[in-house]
């Protein structure tokens, strides 16, 4: 009972804490907002120990000995900075985007995405935590196209109704993860673009297990299946910092190679689309959330095989 009390204390103070930001931010200068956004992120990299070992320990896995503590420990803290500079942007969209976000945006590999918007078949935008992600869909829905995202609720149902708020005033439609899957089907029949977040291990969505970063990470597939099923063009994509201005990166399509075997296609795609966002992660490093563990839960025969290990360490 006590910790029920103290968690809705947490709750509400951090409730009143994010109105008060919202209300902050979006009275003062983009400028002085960036710098306050940057200075949080400096402050968030300082206190959280906890997320700063398991992006060390998440680099180290990636990329070993080629990047030192120091080297590490660096991008780290710029990943931070990225987080709060990108925060402090997102939550001035519904009253600055068009006078001051929009036109700071440069996109790269259009001509992909023209091309399968053209079907009208719909897209599967498939993305990750990456950059200024949110900005994606606001983009897209801004600029002459139809637009959706996915995404998980918030644990605060008051916190959850502010983003989707902030989504929804720029005309992207949002969808809850926990949405019947017909939801998806409409929009993408409607030749909507989609946005998907792929890059999470995460229990609550059919997954499989796909290379990402040379190890097998549990990725979701939802978007695959349905894609591969209403005829939807796969396109990986990221919106970057770049500079004082934003990039959107759009890779060319992932097309479907039929292999007689729907499963091998399911993951064909998925491991394709995971492939061209880990090149766009690889070139801007520090703009990755790299304090997730995208490699916690591991396939079974590889755990099979490390308890034998362990069983013949044991006996020797």
């Amino acid at each position: 009972m006590k910790n029920k009390k103290l968690q809705k204390i947490k709750n509400n103070f951090v409730y009143r804490f994010v109105v008060f930001a919202l209300w902050f931010f979006n009275i003062i200068p983009r400028k002085m907002a960036l710098f306050l956004g940057s200075g949080l992120g400096c402050l968030a990299f300082m206190v959280s120990k906890k997320e700063r070992a398991t992006a060390h320990k998440t680099l180290t896995m990636v990329y070993g000995d080629s990047m030192d503590e120091t080297q590490r420990e660096g991008l780290i803290k710029r990943m931070f900075i990225n987080f709060g500079l990108n925060l402090a942007d997102v939550i001035r969209f519904k009253k600055h985007y068009h006078r001051q976000i929009k036109n700071l945006v440069d996109v790269e590999g259009i001509e992909h995405f023209d091309n399968v918007y053209k079907r009208g078949k719909g897209i599967i935008a498939v993305t990750g935590h990456i950059g200024n992600f949110e900005l994606l869909a606001a983009y897209f829905a801004n600029a002459g196209y139809n637009a959706a995202a996915i995404g998980r609720e918030m644990y605060d149902p008051r916190l959850d109704k502010l983003l989707v708020e902030n989504r929804t005033s720029l005309n992207v439609v949002n969808i809850p993860t926990t949405e019947s899957p017909r939801r998806i089907l409409k929009v993408l029949k409607q030749g909507y673009a989609l946005g998907v977040l792929i890059d999470t291990d995460s229990m609550r969505v059919r997954s499989e297990f796909v290379p990402a970063f040379g190890k097998l990470s549990r990725t979701p597939i939802g978007q695959t299946i349905i894609g591969l099923k209403t005829g939807a063009g796969f396109l990986p994509m990221a919106c970057v910092r770049d500079g004082k201005r934003y990039k959107i990166i759009i890779k060319p399509e992932v097309v479907p190679d039929p292999s007689g075997d729907f499963d091998k296609d399911v993951y064909n795609i998925t491991a394709a689309c995971t492939k061209a966002l880990e090149e766009i992660i690889d070139e801007h490093r520090d703009q990755w959330i790299w304090i997730h563990n995208r490699w916690l839960t591991r396939p079974v025969d590889e755990k099979d095989e490390n308890d034998d290990k362990k069983d013949n360490e044991k006996d020797e």
